[in-house]
């Protein structure tokens, strides 16, 4: 089966934050247009469909998952329930004794039966590169220039030579300007403060920045998963 792109729903469109003389930390609609105009090579090669948000029966959410995983699910019996109007459909093979097609309608958000979530924690994002410029809406957040991400280094905010660790609360986007001007010192011993404090992303914050077409049925129901005490939220 072949997905009909007159079936899709446009995506959810983040609105650009305003900014003003001082620095304001992007939020997360900020930081979801930026993803979205920069971020590549996240979707399936060649992909122009969009993804399907998976939960486990719970309600709990899983991951992205293909228009092809999401069929094949449906296909299995293995959807429990389904949120949002279908926004894909597959027309499949026909019935040459009842002249009819077969048709398949995938929803935006599906439970999948059998696929409970190891723990009711949500799962930490990988610490990746092109997840940290998205975190940082691809800032220098020491000069607090934006920058494309071929234009941007993973900062160790306590040197690796110091001590430090590579984990999300002490790495920050940096220019290759202002990384080389730090070298191995901490932001206070090269007296360039940060603009914003470092941290771990929840889940539901990485899956939004991580896939540049969401509906909006998807986007509505990843924000009112954010926690509250978000950092950068709306």
């Amino acid at each position: 089966m072949e997905p009909d792109p007159a079936h899709f729903h446009d995506p959810h469109v983040g609105h650009r934050a305003g900014s003003g003389k001082l620095f304001v930390l992007p939020s997360i609609d900020e930081r979801i247009r930026q993803a979205h105009a920069v971020v590549d090579g996240l979707e399936e090669s060649g992909a122009t469909y969009p993804r399907v948000l998976a939960l486990d029966a719970h309600g709990r959410i899983l991951d992205w998952i293909s228009w092809r995983d999401a069929a094949h699910l449906y296909v299995r019996e293995a959807v429990a329930w389904t949120l949002g109007d279908p926004c894909i459909v597959l027309h499949g093979g026909h019935n040459r004794l009842l002249g009819t097609q077969s048709v398949l309608e995938l929803h935006p958000i599906v439970a999948a039966r059998g696929h409970a979530r190891g723990s009711a924690r949500a799962p930490s994002p990988a610490l990746t590169n092109t997840a940290l410029f998205a975190r940082d809406a691809h800032l220098c957040l020491y000069c607090g220039r934006q920058f494309s991400r071929h234009h941007l280094t993973r900062d160790h905010v306590q040197p690796l030579s110091r001590g430090g660790r590579d984990i999300w609360e002490n790495v920050v986007s940096a220019c290759f300007v202002c990384n080389s001007r730090k070298g191995g010192r901490n932001p206070q011993q090269a007296g360039m403060p940060l603009l914003a404090v470092p941290y771990r992303p929840s889940w539901v914050e990485h899956l939004i920045l991580s896939n540049r077409r969401i509906l909006a049925d998807q986007m509505a129901f990843l924000k009112s998963h954010l926690p509250k005490n978000n950092p950068r939220g709306s």
